[in-house]
């Protein structure tokens, strides 16, 4: 009973003293809030798409719970910016309590319209301010953004806001799909450096027509989008190398409209070049496509007396599956890098013609797990109920590096079938081929004696890139590529991807070697 009693008393007591307690009385803010930051700068973003959501930290050092009477933005409800604080979202609010010793997040994001601003330049810097009580409690908080205008290209919607599709041309006939996005309008096939392009959907190259992208276009595409080049249509990029210092002034780029610095190498934001079958005299000179789901996808024409795609001087990083993913296609590669891609960086499938000269194929995924080597040559394609195999006309590499963090990373895989063609070579070459379990022991497409086959070639070597894992492919002074290629194709391809020239003493890959 005693014992009964005295809990009793206690517990009596202990409310009595937590009813006392001042942890629930707020007094006002003194104007002595401290800042994770004084500026949020929410980096670049395009007319009319929404920025990342960015967070600042307010702190309370006191020892006293407070109460911030006003948080609002400077240009009030005219603002571009948008705020939430405790999961409610606003311009202006009151009463802001924030315990002793602790902290409030505010989060803000941005979406604004460039033609609601008058400026010559296509970009302007908006600013404004958050601002924390008034008067001479009064602190702030800036806000920048370095918005861009841009020419915007989306499908329409119409009035029960279902999204328009394509209608493609396909063995000369239309064929209705539901790919979202359009058809390119004549004034939109050339693509100039004088404002960035905006993707939404699939723009598609009119059968017929010939797409152009001067030299210094920048496209950029929203999640889910990319292009197609139709049967009978032609993509032409003409990037260049630029003569002064800043030696990407001229190149073209093709990536996400995400341009904060979190996304700048983040895979898979948006979907392919996609290179129809019976599209044609495509060519890509000095571009860089980087974090597709698939960077080139080329359909067909294995047999086009000219080249389906001729790509030089150009990068592909970054791509989810594939870097380029041809198809019974014909395509000509030179001073081409590929990296990083979530299955292989190049696929030359389904049998077809590709000649790649001074190329580096590599692949140093980090992202995960991957299947398949940098480079996979085969002539089949396989379905659920048969196996299609098709003629592997020629398949030449001529003074690359095929390389990266697995092994073996090149297969050449055929499927026999009688009279069909499998012709392939690699002359000059720094590969990576382990066969450390025997699993390729016997097998006469890896006869590496046979010089049909394989001629000259270097086995395993750390080709000393100076940053892999940041797509930065060049090879400096200790490589053991330097000076091993084959003057016969240098003299075809006579300058690196930076126009450096090779024709004295050749390097294996894209780029001759530097000192780091």
């Amino acid at each position: 009973m005693k014992r009964t009693l005295y809990f009793i008393i206690c517990f009596g007591f202990l409310l009595l003293w937590s009813s006392c307690r001042k942890d629930f009385d707020f007094s006002p803010s003194t104007g002595s809030l401290e800042f994770s930051k004084d500026t949020v700068y929410l980096d670049t973003v395009f007319s009319n798409i929404s920025s990342s959501t960015y967070n600042l930290r307010v702190y309370n050092r006191s020892n006293e719970d407070i109460v911030i009477p006003t948080v609002s933005l400077q240009r009030g409800d005219e603002s571009e910016y948008r705020l939430n604080i405790d999961g409610i979202a606003g311009k202006d609010f009151t009463n802001v309590e924030v315990l002793a010793k602790d902290s409030l997040f505010i989060f803000v994001e941005t979406t604004i319209d460039f033609n609601d601003f008058s400026n010559p330049n296509n970009e302007f810097l908006y600013t404004d301010k958050i601002e924390f009580d008034s008067g001479a409690n009064l602190q702030d908080v800036d806000l920048v953004t370095l918005v861009k205008d841009a020419c915007l290209i989306f499908p329409s919607r119409d009035t029960n806001n279902v999204v328009e599709t394509l209608t493609l041309t396909i063995d000369g006939m239309p064929v209705e799909t539901e790919i979202q996005g359009r058809e390119l309008e004549t004034a939109e096939l050339t693509f100039t450096n004088e404002k960035p392009y905006v993707i939404y959907g699939y723009a598609a190259v009119p059968s017929g027509e010939t797409l152009t992208v001067n030299a210094g276009a920048r496209v950029h595409f929203h999640r889910d989008s990319g292009l197609l080049v139709q049967e009978g249509a032609s993509l032409q990029v003409n990037g260049a190398l630029s003569t002064d210092e800043d030696l990407l002034e001229n190149e073209v780029i093709f990536e996400g409209d995400r341009l904060e610095p979190i996304f700048e190498n983040v895979p898979g934001q948006w979907g392919t070049i996609w290179l129809f079958d019976g599209s044609e005299n495509n060519s890509i000179n000095h571009a860089t496509i980087k974090n597709g789901t698939v960077g080139v996808l080329v359909d067909g024409n294995a047999d086009a007396p000219i080249d389906k795609l001729t790509i030089t001087n150009s990068q592909i990083y970054n791509s989810s599956v594939y870097g380029i993913f041809g198809r019974n296609t014909s395509i000509n590669g030179e001073n081409l890098v590929i990296n990083n891609a979530g299955q292989v960086s190049l696929a030359a499938t389904f049998g077809g013609k590709y000649n790649f000269t001074h190329s580096t194929i590599t692949n140093y995924w980090t992202n995960g797990s991957r299947q398949f080597p940098a480079l996979l040559i085969n002539n089949f394609f396989e379905t659920i109920d048969t196996i299609e195999v098709r003629d592997l006309v020629e398949a030449n590499f001529n003074n690359c590096i095929i390389y990266g963090n697995d092994n073996p990373e090149f297969i050449v895989d055929e499927v026999l079938a009688t009279g069909a063609l499998f012709n392939f070579k690699f002359t000059s070459c720094l590969v990576r081929f382990e066969d450390e379990n025997g699993t390729f022991i016997g097998e006469d497409n890896y006869d590496f004696n046979d010089i049909t086959s394989y001629e000259n070639m270097f086995f395993n070597q750390d080709p000393g890139f100076r940053d892999s894992g940041n797509n930065d492919l060049i090879i400096g002074d200790n490589s053991p590529a330097n000076a091993e290629g084959n003057t016969i194709f240098s003299t075809q391809v006579p300058t690196d991807l930076l126009g450096v020239d090779r024709t004295t003493s050749p390097d294996l890959g894209a780029y001759q070697h530097i000192t780091f």
